[in-house]
């Protein structure tokens, strides 16, 4: 709690809420007890003017004098010795009733005692400022006298005479005193309900804010998966502060764990990459120094020279994949337009039949009848797609095992390519890390056959580019299939659908499919 001036200032927001609630109540009970005290005394003050006007006007219907309240004093001393009498003797002095003279002066109505003027009385007509106007005015005044205070009427009678009465202020201000005290008990005690339900609810709608600051401590320090309860007793808004927080985490974390990730396969891929082209180096480095020292004779030289460009030739085709997926992870601008997926697989099989005549091919295209499979993609890209796929399956499994070739459109505006072989396939976890940069199953082979590991993740890239999905289907024993989904395209206008043309595309299936 930090001090501002002469009064506290609470740093919780509970505190600051507690603090604005009774100060809004002390300021309201302080008008309403104000607004009360005002009125009670217009009140009580309009009761005693009323009486005092009743009893000026009595005065006034009887035309009494001097003489005639002397002759009533005069009864009152004959019947003092009764019970009456003497509090007919006392009215005077109780009502404070005050003669004054033509001059202005206290007159002793009664001579024999009975009613003498008293203090008080003498007091009170020394303070009235002028009997007279009073008197001509006829409204009641106020009249202080020390610590005393009077509501008067002044009353000419028909000699000259000024008959004064008043009454005391005294109960009225009791009243009021009283009144006061009662307003500020009950204030205080409804300022202290008030605190108290005020702060234990803000204690209770503000519990999720203390929920999200624990929460944010816990992820400062390392807990990434830590998310915001739901509240039980918070407001709309703060259930809308909590879901939009912990959505905002959600997207934190996942992007801090991608981010994680693509650090760890970048640090993988150097370390690959680095392994990957020390190899051919170190075995290029060690043959030209056997060739400079003259350590070999004619066969071993030509047989050096072979490997050094065989090495070399390995080098530059990773090379040639690393840049290939550097481009494919700055986006390239693909130049998108509708190809025949069709022709290319046939132009695929085609290359695959001619490198393994023993291997059964199984082309299943759609019929001449029908229209040829488009999908939206650069030509190129998806050559090297197909090209990649068969490549792999020449390279990793033996040359008379059969494969299957697969083109046909699916619902959903999809074009699905999906090729099957019958080779020895993968265990699950080689298969996922199938797409992983440098990944290869069977190491000492693959580098007998010169990959480097990098052909499926260039299949993975090119079809993500294209919009499309890369899916595996495979078992130890069991075969590997690829499953190629890409974007449908309607077929071009200028398309040449002759029927030469489509029997020449038949002819083409049929002269690479074996059954």
């Amino acid at each position: 709690m930090n001090a501002c001036g002469f009064w506290p200032r609470p740093q919780s927001l509970r505190g600051r809420f507690t603090i604005a609630n009774v100060l809004f109540l002390a300021a309201g009970l302080l008008l309403a007890a104000a607004a009360s005290i005002a009125a009670t005394y217009m009140v009580l003050v309009g009761q005693i003017d009323d009486s005092l006007k009743s009893s000026q006007s009595s005065l006034e219907q009887t035309s009494v004098t001097e003489g005639g309240l002397k002759q009533l004093c005069t009864l009152a001393g004959l019947l003092q010795s009764g019970k009456s009498g003497s509090a007919i003797a006392q009215a005077f002095a109780q009502d404070l009733f005050i003669v004054l003279d033509k001059h202005g002066r206290p007159a002793e109505v009664c001579r024999n005692d009975t009613t003498p003027v008293s203090e008080e009385q003498s007091q009170l007509a020394a303070a009235l400022p002028d009997p007279a106007r009073l008197a001509r005015s006829g409204d009641p005044a106020t009249v202080e006298t020390g610590m005393m205070e009077y509501r008067v009427v002044a009353l000419r009678l028909s000699d000259g005479t000024i008959l004064v009465k008043g009454m005391r202020m005294s109960g009225v201000k009791r009243a009021i005193g009283k009144l006061l005290i009662v307003e500020s008990a009950v204030g205080a005690v409804l300022l202290g309900l008030l605190a108290t339900g005020s702060l234990t609810a803000a204690r209770r709608r503000l519990s999720p804010l203390e929920d999200m600051v624990q929460t944010a401590s816990a992820i400062a320090e390392g807990d990434l998966s830590r998310r915001i309860g739901t509240a039980r007793h918070g407001s709309s808004e703060v259930e809308q502060l909590s879901s939009a927080l912990n959505a905002m985490l959600q997207q934190i974390e996942a992007a801090l764990t991608e981010s994680e990730r693509a650090t760890s396969q970048q640090r993988q891929f150097l370390a690959d990459a680095s392994h990957e082209l020390r190899t051919p180096l170190a075995s290029v480095r060690g043959y030209l120094q056997l060739y400079e020292k003259g350590m070999l004779d004619a066969e071993e030289k030509d047989r050096a020279l072979t490997r050094v460009s065989a090495e070399a030739l390995r080098m530059s085709r990773l090379v040639d994949e690393l840049l290939a997926l550097a481009r494919l992870d700055d986006r390239p601008a693909l130049v998108f337009r509708p190809v025949d997926l069709g022709c290319l697989v046939r132009d695929a099989a085609a290359d695959l039949a001619a490198q393994q005549p023993e291997r059964p091919l199984t082309l299943l295209l759609p019929d001449c009848d029908s229209a040829p499979p488009y999908v939206i993609g650069d030509e190129a890209g998806l050559r090297q797609v197909v090209g990649n796929l068969l490549a792999n399956v020449r390279v990793h499994t033996p040359a008379g095992s059969p494969v299957t070739v697969e083109v046909a459109a699916r619902e959903g505006g999809e074009v699905g390519l999906r090729i099957s072989d019958r080779g020895p396939g993968l265990s699950e976890a080689d298969a996922a890390r199938a797409f992983d940069r440098f990944f290869r199953a069977d190491p000492e082979r693959a580098r007998e056959t010169g990959g480097a590991g990098l052909g499926m993740s260039i299949v993975q890239a090119l079809v993500l580019a294209h919009h499309g999905t890369v899916a595996l289907d495979t078992a130890p024993g069991a075969g590997l299939t690829v499953r190629v989904t890409l974007p449908a395209a309607e077929p071009p206008a200028a398309v040449p659908t002759t029927a030469a043309a489509a029997a020449a595309a038949a002819a083409a299936s049929a002269a690479v499919a074996v059954s």
